[in-house]
């Protein structure tokens, strides 16, 4: 009997153990950031180690990172980026995917690997081999210090079409460049849905406009559009008509579409959302 008192109390000082712990912060808390860029979602899991009055970056003992030896770029178990569809880094080919991203510091170049295998800390287990991309950058000197390690998503093109992975610590930081290709993946949601959905003859046609990909089909998706019920009310697809003429060099015929989007907008009660001013500008950049 006292011997099951004893395995009793013994699970409850266990159990008790195991629910009783103090949390306190992590010297290195976890990050995360993330993007749509073009179709592709990008993720980056990290952890952030803080500067704490170190020497961060160099060559000798006083350093914490050294030059020429690899990274797992952060602490902990290092770095995950994810792509929810295939990229290219640095113009290399990659397949959509979780790699770990790893380093090699150095003065004036720095190596940063894209490796197939997550390993963690252990740099023992990096494999040359199962690097899929790996891009030379300048490390660019920060003249404030940047305490936590941190990653961004940056510089966004405005064709939606590149980015940066953009790393930042102590005194240092790099970009490496990151492109995307959802051209493919519209045109074939394009072919099947336009049949679908009204609204998505608008989509198509202001898709096709600002890719320039066939002006001629954007005119004729937009007619079909203005020519559906009530549509032809819309002003402000109305003007996109306006546009996708002028793009077609068909001046007279823009003038004509952008002076009836401007006398709907002006009758519109609820406001003309600035169309108004947006089809005397392009009614102006045609005289």
């Amino acid at each position: 009997m006292k011997r099951i008192t004893n395995l009793i109390a013994l699970c409850l000082l266990v159990t008790f153990g195991a629910t009783a712990q103090i949390n306190t912060p992590q010297p290195s808390p976890a990050g995360s950031v993330s993007s749509t860029v073009g179709l592709t979602e990008i993720n980056i899991d990290y952890f952030r180690p803080g500067v704490k009055d170190r020497k961060i970056f160099g060559s000798g003992d006083e350093y914490l990172e050294q030059y020429g030896s690899v990274w797992r770029t952060g602490a902990n178990a290092g770095t995950v980026i994810s792509f929810s569809t295939d990229v290219k880094i640095a113009g290399q080919d990659v397949k959509a995917g979780e790699y770990q991203i790893l380093s090699i510091p150095g003065a004036d170049e720095w190596q940063v690997m894209f490796h197939s295998e997550k390993i963690g800390g252990n740099m023992n287990n990096y494999d040359e081999g199962k690097v899929v991309a790996k891009a030379t950058v300048k490390p660019m000197s920060l003249d404030n210090s940047v305490e936590r390690m941190t990653f961004q998503i940056s510089d966004i093109s405005a064709d939606n079409t590149s980015a940066n992975i953009h790393f930042a610590w102590a005194n240092t930081s790099w970009k490496v460049p990151v492109t995307v290709d959802f051209h493919e993946a519209v045109m074939k949601d394009i072919a099947a849905k336009t049949q679908v959905n009204p609204q998505n003859y608008v989509a198509a046609a202001n898709y096709y406009l600002n890719s320039g990909e066939n002006l001629e089909k954007a005119l004729e998706w937009m007619n079909k559009y203005l020519s559906m019920g009530e549509n032809s009310g819309q002003f402000w697809h109305v003007h996109t008509k306006a546009q996708i003429l002028a793009k077609l060099g068909k001046k007279k015929e823009a003038i004509a579409a952008a002076q009836d989007s401007m006398a709907k907008a002006k009758a519109f009660e609820q406001g003309d959302f600035g169309y108004i001013k947006r089809n005397e500008d392009l009614i102006a950049s045609l005289k």
